[in-house]
Parts: structure tokens; sequence; C-alpha cells
């Protein structure tokens, strides 16, 4: 069956303006895979140049669908032209994030005109993203999670200290002091706390890796009693599995059988290892970046400021900084960003307001 069969009659100037704004946000995401495809090599380079050619055959429908139409050059959305702009200069896992978000919402689905195949296209392509997505966060979730983090503990923490003491009624000088102890406070506890995080972890994944010990052991083990057995059905085999593989080992097969979970490939361990990050590259990044979030709420006071003005432009700018931290997190968890932002501004402002009544009450208690 033509898939063109239902769109013979003349397009109305509505069909015109529509199908002319699909076919621009075609070119465009075709656009924006091959600027993400010129930043890659290899497998990643090779999967973004087949979406663009998908995007392609999007495009040509729709330009032969407006005919004569489709020779006017439109713009696309702008949310596609911000995300070619961020995939020409910077190819992150950012913009795959964003591009996820934009197949996700494709309207094909609804979309009288388009083809079943082209929205099914689409929600693949938002899945492949997914995927490619997914490779760069694993990257990033290590030392890149303790920067983030605790760039916005040291916001909410230093508001809320700055806050609840100012609320009392002491000096500025002593809030600015008070402000500088917890920023170093915070800042060292965050580096030493993930320090030990980390370095725990990797403790754990090396302690839980199996060793090759059985081809040591194997030659010399009783085959009547075999406890090399054991060792396969402790990693998680069935007893039958775990049999095949141990007579492997001693050499009594000579055939390839079940994997066996003892023989995992060590790029496996590598990239957990690379998720997790290093102790100490997490443990600066979380002072480093702890200090920096935590300076924040104390500008106004080392620029001079008093009273109320010093609080109301600490509120903005570390209101300004939670937006921005919680977007990042939205937008490296496939999230809405814009959500994520005001749940961190929410949770912020929420934990600055009760350490302020708690000032208060105690000020007010001790004048």
């Amino acid at each position: 069956m033509d898939p063109h069969a239902d769109c013979q009659a003349p397009p109305s100037k509505s069909d015109i303006r529509l199908w002319r704004r699909y076919l621009a946000d075609e070119r465009a995401e075709a656009a924006i895979y091959r600027d993400l495809a010129q930043r890659r090599d290899g497998e990643e380079r090779e999967i973004l140049l087949a979406l663009a050619e998908a995007e392609g055959r999007h495009e040509k429908h729709w330009r032969d669908l407006l005919g004569e139409h489709g020779d006017q050059r439109l713009r696309p959305s702008f949310r596609r032209t911000v995300l070619r702009v961020l995939a020409r200069r910077f190819g992150s896992v950012f913009v795959l994030a964003l591009a996820q978000r934009a197949e996700s919402r494709s309207p094909y689905a609804t979309e009288p005109a388009a083809t079943e195949a082209m929205a099914a296209d689409e929600l693949i392509h938002e899945e492949v993203i997914r995927g490619l997505a997914t490779r760069g966060r694993a990257r990033l979730s290590g030392n890149f999670r303790a920067a983030v983090f605790g760039a916005n503990d040291g916001l909410v923490s230093n508001l809320a200290l700055i806050m609840g003491i100012g609320a009392t009624g002491v000096s500025s000088g002593f809030i600015l002091f008070s402000g500088f102890a917890g920023l170093l406070a915070g800042a060292l506890s965050m580096g030493a706390g993930e320090y030990v995080s980390v370095r725990s972890q990797r403790e754990l994944l090396s302690a839980t890796r199996p060793t090759q010990i059985t081809l040591q052991a194997a030659p010399d083990l009783d085959l009547n009693a075999n406890e090399l057995v054991l060792v396969y059905r402790a990693r998680g085999m069935t007893p039958e599995a775990a049999e095949h593989r141990a007579a492997e080992r001693m050499g009594y097969l000579d055939c390839d059988c079940d994997p066996s979970l003892s023989l995992q490939a060590p790029e496996t361990y590598a990239n957990d290892y690379q998720e997790i990050g290093t102790g100490w590259n997490a443990a600066v990044s979380s002072f480093l970046f702890f200090s920096s979030g935590a300076l924040i709420p104390i500008l106004p006071y080392i620029f001079g400021l008093q009273g109320t003005a010093a609080v109301v432009v600490a509120l903005i700018l570390v209101g300004l900084a939670l937006l921005v931290t919680g977007g990042i997190v939205g937008l490296l968890s496939g999230a809405s960003p814009v959500k994520r932002a005001l749940r961190q501004l929410a949770i912020g402002f929420g934990a600055a307001l009760a350490t302020y009544v708690l000032g208060s009450l105690f000020g007010t208690g001790t004048a």
C-alpha cells in the first residue's frame, strides 16, 4: 500500500506549515548526528551516522509530501537549533541526553501524515541514543558525580548555616567567619568521605572478582572428590554446568562449554572501576566543588553587604546555582532538567528555611 495514499488531496496551509516544520527538524536532527559523529570514532561514529541516514529517510518523506512547497527553507525548532550548536561546540553526553529527550517527544505516533515505520524509527532512535548516553554517563559517573553533588552540598549546607546563624542576630563578621568555617569543615569532610567511599568500593570489587587459582589447582585435584565443582556452584552456576566446567578444567573435556562466572572478561572489571573512579580524584573533586558551592552563600558578606541585602543576594545566587546543578543532574539521568532544577531549588531553600526558623527561635530565646 502506498504510504502517501491518504495524503493525495491538496494539503491545507496548516498542513504545509506543519510538514515544513517536520522537514526542518529532520534536517536538523540529521545534522546533529553528523556533527556528533565527527567527534567520535569506531562503533559510536558508525551508529551516529546510521541515525543521520535514518533521519534522511524521514526528511525525504516530508519533502515528497510537500512537493514544490518543500523547496523553501524553514528554521528548525529552537530546541533542535540549540542542540546543533551544542553538538558542534561540545559533542558531550549532555548533548546526547538532550537528543534522547528530543527523540522521546516525537509527534509521529499521532501524526496522520507520518508512516508507522517513521513512528517506530523514532522509538528505536530514543533507545539508541539512550545507549550512547549511558556510555557517556558511565565515563562521567565517578569523579563527575562527586563534583556535582559536592557543589550542591556546599550550596545547601552553607546557605542553611549562614541563614540559621544570621537569624540569631549576630554580626555580619561572625556570619562570614562561620561561613568560612563551614566551608572548610564541609569540604574536608566531603573529600575524606568520598575517598573512603570510592576506595572501599574498589576494594570490594577487587575482593569479589574471581581469581584463576582453579587453573593452577585443577591438575592435582581428586576427580572423585572434585571440590572444583563447589567453586563454580558458589559462583552461581547450576550443578550440571559446574560439573561440566570442572571436568573441562581438569582436562577431561576438550570442548568449550557453558560460560563461567569465573571467566568474565577483564574489561568488565575495568569498566566497573571506570564508573567508580579513583579515591584521590573523587576526594579532590569533592573538596574543590564543595568549596566552590559553599563559597557562593558568603559572597555578599565578603563584599561588605549586611543584613537583609546580604540575605537576599545570597538567596538569589544560591538559587541560580541550585537550578544549574539540578538541571545538570536531570540531564545526566535523562529526566526533565526543569523538574530536577526546581526540585533542587525547593530542597535547598527548604533546608535554609528550617535553619532560619530554628535560629530565630534560638535568638529570641537568648535575647
